[in-house]
């Protein structure tokens, strides 16, 4: 018999009405995100600088870029269906767009039932789709987004307390999603998941063990892989990795990261930069949003400790007294669920996977993938904490959801719904906005790139527009004729141009070198000066090799 007996029977409609209406609502809001996304940033906007390392690994979008010992086969196997075969820059984000909604609803639907309110998974995906760089690369060839989806997946179906073949393959492929994307941030996942599967008595068990272990070696062996056969193993590459990452070490780059809350993707190096109150708000809201929420979790959970308590109670003196005891005891299963309305979507899956325990490992997890960027990583990204917006966005929605049951049992209710729709608005007043200008400023910078390269064109460097190159045959070993070298964006424009980037102890002369607000070194000074006209950032000028 059911721990609810037989009024378990009678509200399982009720529980079925309840999922069936939350799915419909998370299905909204990733209707909603996608939306919000193809109108804030246009489908033709050029590739960015490492979204064309990614493409030029097909033949439509050759010659290809060098692929530098930080980066993974991940994104390229999310592009590949479309860029196998087509060049076109606005059906490959079209396509980018639809994998980026079906993964956040994939990412937020095991979350439906362990937070104990259902709608609380589509408060958490809209929570996380709002951000403005998640909008922004919802149509990019990047992949934090995944990364961050595989990770709110993976936990969510971790925490179901019968885990079956399809949770445990669940858990395994959100693990494996996150490590292919990324492998450092898969393992800062898959840590705290294992000591959890290890040492917490609720969740320990081998199933739990292999899923989170499988997941990991299937997303970490490609890269353990081409480590072998590219760099000479895996302690080579990630020294390599290291040094083109700007020298990884002990540091504190929290300011860093407030600082880009507004932009610019890349900060790099970040000291010329300062935090602007008003952009970070997110990082003022979340934090509060998260302890209400854990609050809020903490008194849920106790509350159905107890009402799970008192039904098997009833249950077990209902069996002992009778037929007559059992309608009486129907009864006060009745009285009950009216008053521990938590009770009325369903028995819980499990009185130890309570929404508390699901938002603090949630919240460690959390911890664990940022922890590296804060104390190792000398620059800064606003997509590098994505996942822990993502694991942080279950506990955030039900801090969000408490506030609304507060105002709506207040006094005056009226007055705390408009302070909440006041600050909701205020939310996406600032990160709507941050969406679209991210997008016209990175528009009119890749812009610069095409610009730069007609000027080399304009002077017999290079091959001429992407679709009419016969360097196209780099792609089966033959190098480009022409080598860029200069002081900023030298692979974006090299790749515009149809030439090579220089690399550092290249013995190739440079054709032609790329400055921006700077003087070419002392043997190029005699070099033929060209200045780019009508660019989006000042300063742009080639000096072409006689």
């Amino acid at each position: 018999m059911s721990p609810l007996g037989p009024v378990g029977r009678r509200t399982a409609p009720q529980s079925r009405a309840h999922l069936l209406r939350a799915h419909h609502l998370l299905l909204g809001v990733c209707g909603a995100f996608a939306a919000l996304s193809l109108v804030l940033v246009p489908l033709a906007l050029p590739l960015g600088w490492d979204e064309t390392v990614y493409a030029s690994r097909f033949s439509p979008y050759a010659p290809a870029t060098p692929f530098s010992a930080p980066r993974t086969r991940g994104v390229p196997f999310l592009i590949a269906p479309v860029a196998a075969w087509s060049d076109s820059v606005v059906l490959l984000r079209v396509w980018l767009t639809l994998l980026a909604t079906a993964a956040l609803y994939l990412g937020f639907r095991p979350w439906v039932r362990p937070l104990g309110r259902p709608s609380a998974a589509a408060v958490a995906a809209a929570l996380y789709g709002g951000l403005w760089f998640v909008l922004f690369y919802a149509s990019a060839a990047m992949p934090n987004h995944y990364t961050a989806v595989g990770a709110v997946g993976a936990v969510g179906l971790f925490l179901r307390s019968r885990q079956s073949p399809m949770t445990r393959a669940g858990v395994s492929g959100g693990l494996a999603l996150a490590t292919l994307m990324r492998p450092n941030d898969g393992l800062a996942l898959g840590v705290p998941l294992l000591a959890a599967a290890l040492l917490v008595p609720a969740w320990r068990g081998w199933s739990r063990v292999l899923a989170v272990l499988g997941g990991l070696v299937a997303g970490a062996l490609p890269w353990i892989v081409e480590a072998y056969v590219r760099f000479g193993g895996v302690g080579a590459r990630l020294a390599e990795a290291s040094e083109v990452q700007g020298d990884l070490r002990p540091l504190l780059s929290v300011v860093h990261h407030l600082t880009v809350m507004d932009g610019p993707l890349l900060c790099r190096p970040c000291d010329s930069d300062s935090i602007r109150p008003l952009s970070a708000e997110w990082w003022l809201v979340l934090p509060l949003l998260v302890a209400v929420g854990l609050w809020s979790a903490h008194g849920r959970s106790r509350r159905t400790r107890l009402a799970t308590r008192e039904a098997r109670r009833t249950d077990r003196e209902a069996r002992r007294m009778g037929r007559e005891a059992r309608r009486m005891g129907r009864e006060v299963h009745r009285m009950a669920h009216e008053a521990h309305p938590e009770l009325r979507n369903g028995p819980p899956q499990s009185a130890d996977t309570t929404p508390l325990r699901a938002c603090l490992l949630a919240a460690v997890t959390a911890l664990s993938v940022a922890l590296p960027y804060l104390v190792l990583v000398p620059y800064a990204a606003p997509r590098f904490l994505a996942p822990t917006h993502a694991l942080l966005a279950p506990a955030a929605a039900l801090g969000l959801l408490a506030l609304v049951d507060v105002a709506r049992a207040s006094r005056r209710p009226r007055i705390g719904f408009a302070a909440l729709g006041l600050a909701l608005a205020g939310h996406l007043a600032v990160q709507l906005p941050l969406a679209h200008s991210n997008a016209g400023i990175q528009a009119g910078a890749r812009g610069d790139w095409a610009r730069v390269a007609e000027v080399l064109h304009e002077h017999g460097v290079g091959a001429g527009p992407r679709n009419d190159r016969s360097s196209r045959s780099s792609r089966s070993g033959t190098p480009p004729p022409c080598v860029l070298r200069g002081n900023t964006s030298v692979i974006p424009v090299a790749y515009a141009t149809g030439c090579a980037p220089g690399r550092t102890g290249d013995p190739r002369r440079p054709t032609a070198l790329v400055l921006r607000g700077a003087e070419p070194p002392p043997w190029a000074r005699s070099w033929p000066r060209h200045r780019v006209p009508d660019t989006y950032a000042p300063g742009w000028v080639v000096h072409v090799r006689p």
